[in-house]
């Protein structure tokens, strides 16, 4: 194989395992709350400055510990602090509005975006500038057809697999999981049956966040850097394959996210000049959904009397 296209592949499942993680989150909040939560790309990229800060704080606290330690457990603090602020937004931001128009919620996460964005702007050291971001995997690699495979794209890989595949059992194989579908199929029958839906919202918050952080840690990884702003982007293309996919179907997601990724690395492969138009390429494909297949791919269709 010509090392070019091999290197498009690469880029392109890198990419959809990274768009797939993020639009589950976009979908189990929708198909559990019936919220569109447009702050769910800035809540992801808070993992990657939290974890920037606590390898600061490890570095100052255990100077000897290795780099490879620092780093994971950087990255384990960062995704469990972004869960814990997913628990915030569901009681401080979403919960509030619970029998308010879906325009209410959407609304304020629209507003909470803003608020996260300024923040690291205005709190985090030299928070409007791109910091530099690099696993320490980077510098190992395998060389396929010479094309460079690093030790952070096959980890990716082989951790988006691991998730997507833990997801699925547990929303179909454990109790929760089977509420979670509940909650998200009938929360009145739900409610009849002894499950408390509040409870399933918080964990439905702590679960997409989780999932978002990592789809957050994986997107600056392969960049090599992150700004303050990159959570639009990332949740621009993570609701893009949410609805491509079908908003409220996990397996949907998945598929939605490959989509996209492959729409936009053909694009920039195949186009003159394809780098500057292969975000046109992406929403022309996600209009032409709307408009012909707006439940999308693996949605389900609702039909709704008057």
């Amino acid at each position: 194989m010509d090392a070019g296209v091999l290197q498009q592949l690469i880029n392109w499942v890198v990419l959809g395992s990274i768009y797939s993680l993020i639009a589950i989150g976009f979908s189990l909040l929708f198909g559990v709350l019936n919220v569109i939560h447009f702050s769910h790309g800035d809540v992801s990229l808070l993992a990657p400055f939290f974890a920037l800060g606590a390898i600061m704080i490890l570095l100052e606290a255990f100077p000897a510990l290795n780099p490879a330690a620092t780093f994971g457990l950087a990255v384990l603090v960062a995704i469990g602090l972004v869960g814990v602020v997913g628990l915030i937004v569901e009681r401080v931001v979403i919960r509030p509005f619970g029998d308010a128009p879906i325009m209410m919620p959407l609304v304020a996460t629209v507003a909470l975006g803003i608020v996260l964005r300024e923040l690291i702007r205005h709190i985090y050291p030299r928070g409007s500038n791109p910091q530099a971001f690099s696993s320490p995997l980077d510098g190992q690699a395998i060389v396929i057809n010479g094309v460079n495979l690093t030790g952070t794209v096959m980890l990716q890989l082989g951790l988006t697999v691991a998730l997507l595949t833990a997801l699925f059992l547990f929303l179909k194989g454990t109790s929760l999981g089977v509420r979670i579908r509940a909650v998200s199929q009938d929360r009145e029958a739900a409610r009849m049956m002894g499950i408390k839906p509040e409870r399933i919202f918080r964990v439905t918050f702590v679960l997409a966040s989780v999932t978002g952080a990592i789809a957050g840690l994986f997107y600056v990884s392969y960049v090599g850097a992150v700004r303050f702003d990159f959570g639009i982007f990332l949740g621009l293309m993570g609701f893009s394959a949410a609805v491509v996919g079908g908003l409220g179907s996990i397996l949907g997601a998945a598929v939605g996210g490959m989509l996209i990724a492959a729409v936009e690395v053909l694009a920039q492969a195949t186009i003159a000049d394809g780098t500057a138009y292969k975000l046109v390429a992406v929403f022309v494909v996600v209009v032409l959904f709307l408009l012909f297949k707006p439940e999308g791919l693996l949605g389900r269709v609702t039909v709704e009397k008057v």
